[in-house]
């Protein structure tokens, strides 16, 4: 799993910033990966990672400011022409119908896949075997949402000496016992599949804020997150600039960071006015609140790694009756 930015401007694009977007890479199949909001020129950013995007799989659309949406038409229409056949989900805030339906209509583009458009509200908006999304509303000008994408639990390290121990040879019985399957003996013996399994290890969590002013439910979407990402579109000494416009500084986002025990802050979203020699002094103020917060760098992959001390813990599991 991995987070690529795509675009970390606010506003407009500069000459060294796109206008934001993210990909996060989760495998290799159909679904590889997910963007997060489309501002324009998301599709040339495109060009210059490993993603390709007939591997795209949903788009998740935190709100409907320019900045995070221009550059939806131009990428769907170009998932066609690359040939993509798979679907496309669409998620985002009520209007994101109208908004793609209305500039495909006028435009003449016709997509040869189909495309799904689901308009959200706070809660579970997607879940699957592996995967769980949830959504919440922000605080912003407009409707505007957060998302958190949690993988589910893993099963646990399995306890091979122990096994060893009880006479159970390795083979398809430790696939069982690995997948919550009890097993039978020869001898007439039932090995427990949760006395063989250590504790389920948690899934990895990413958190992904749209615009906001500082509020409880980006708190929340980010509770215990691996990686959370959060505007920073400008340094604290315009406190009260951010709040009128529905923004938040390095410093409050460092505070969301902070009081969510997240693992690791990403900032982004930073207003055209900061020169790339300028973002490493917002960082240095993100940084004097939440040490693990860095300034996001467009084309940069940012490894999510597994939890390590779940890792750890599970290693030393010794099951009952050991």
């Amino acid at each position: 799993m991995e987070l690529w930015f795509l675009g970390t401007g606010a506003g407009m694009p500069t000459s060294q910033r796109n206008v934001t977007s993210a990909a996060l890479r989760l495998g290799t199949g159909k679904d590889a990966f997910w963007l997060f909001d489309c501002g324009e020129g998301t599709q040339h950013r495109l060009l210059r990672t490993p993603f390709k995007l007939n591997r795209l799989g949903k788009l998740l659309v935190t709100h409907l400011h320019g900045d995070h949406v221009f550059g939806i038409p131009g990428l769907l229409s170009s998932r066609s022409s690359l040939g993509a056949a798979g679907p496309l989900e669409v998620y985002g805030p009520p209007g994101v119908r109208e908004l793609v339906e209305t500039a495909l209509r006028v435009t003449g583009a016709h997509l040869d896949y189909p495309l799904v458009i689901e308009e959200i509200g706070e809660g579970v908006v997607f879940e699957n075997d592996s995967l769980l999304v949830e959504a919440a509303r922000l605080n912003h000008r407009i409707d505007c949402f957060g998302y958190r994408v949690e993988e589910r639990p893993r099963p646990g390290a399995l306890n091979a000496a122990w096994l060893a121990g009880q006479g159970v040879p390795p083979g398809p019985a430790y696939g069982r016992l690995k997948a919550g399957e009890d097993v039978k003996l020869p001898d007439g013996r039932v090995i427990r599949s949760e006395d063989a399994v250590g504790p389920p290890l948690r899934g990895r969590v990413v958190a992904v804020m749209g615009d906001t002013r500082p509020c409880e439910n980006a708190v929340r979407l980010a509770r215990g997150a691996d990686v959370l990402v959060h505007e920073a579109t400008f340094a604290h000494a315009l406190a009260e600039k951010a709040m009128a416009y529905g923004h938040s500084t390095t410093v409050q986002a460092a505070g969301i960071a902070r009081d969510a025990g997240a693992g690791r802050l990403l900032i982004t979203h930073f207003s055209s006015r900061y020169k790339p020699e300028e973002v490493a002094e917002l960082e240095r103020e993100a940084r004097a609140v939440f040490p693990h917060a860095e300034a996001a760098v467009e084309l940069r992959p940012y490894a999510v790694p597994r939890p390590k001390e779940r890792i750890s813990e599970a290693a030393d599991v010794s099951p009952p009756g050991s």
